[in-house]
């Protein structure tokens, strides 16, 4: 029985050729809504094919998060995960580590409360890469939306995630909160945001998420991209 072409083993030799990256990363952060986090998928095997599938499907930004990885691995996977974002015209991201997006030059760096300051990212990388930082709280979204160091800003977990283990659930009335301080900075909702919450996460004045098991464990996961993100146009 064939497997779906998401399932095709990938390998290295395999990456394809990177288009051009956006000329204006920040232009297209701010027109995504639609962003993707996703382990390493060492089980399956098959990063590259899950990933043409995702993007095919509407993914604007793509980070590859897996603490189970060693750094030498983890800059040979940003490789694979730069080049096929960039045959999709999409944005890749790094997190927490400003060596390896120094090193793999990254367009986009995710930060959280307890990594690098603003400052100190930007004296490492320099002003090219879009920034962005995890927010928990009201204050802590004020406080990004007044950065200017800061390109974006994610505020939850709205919902317990495996992903963020003890980390606790904000809810939707943070969202509720930040939405109505209307931020001059974009912003994403993020934590256990799926097909069955969007409409809570929208209702509640969000206009971009991050997702992961909602496309990470999808069966198809190009379908369900594409059904998140017409939701997220609309």
């Amino acid at each position: 029985m064939l497997r779906p072409p998401y399932c095709r083993v990938a390998t290295l030799a395999a990456v394809p050729t990177p288009a051009t990256a956006p000329a204006d990363p920040r232009a297209r952060l701010a027109d995504a809504r639609l962003y993707l986090c996703t382990d390493a998928r060492s089980s399956a095997a098959d990063l590259e094919d899950f990933l043409h599938a995702a993007l095919r499907g509407g993914v604007d930004v793509v980070q590859l998060r897996d603490k189970t990885l060693d750094v030498a691995r983890e800059l040979e996977l940003q490789d694979l995960v730069a080049r096929v974002a960039g045959s999709h015209g999409a944005l890749w991201a790094v997190n927490d580590r400003a060596d390896v997006a120094s090193l793999t030059g990254a367009p986009v760096v995710h930060m959280g409360q307890g990594d690098l300051p603003t400052g100190g990212v930007r004296r490492l990388l320099g002003a090219g890469p879009v920034l962005g930082r995890s927010t928990h709280s009201a204050e802590q979204a004020a406080a990004a939306d007044a950065d200017p160091g800061v390109d974006y800003f994610c505020v939850g977990p709205l919902w317990a995630t495996p992903t963020k283990p003890g980390r606790t659930a904000v809810g939707l009335d943070l969202l509720r909160q930040v939405a109505a301080s209307e931020p001059a900075t974009p912003w994403f909702a993020i934590g256990g945001v799926d097909g069955a919450r969007l409409d809570a996460v929208l209702d509640a004045g969000a206009r971009r998420v991050v997702v992961v098991r909602a496309i990470t464990e999808a069966p198809d996961p190009e379908r369900a991209a594409r059904a998140l993100r017409e939701r997220l146009a609309g």
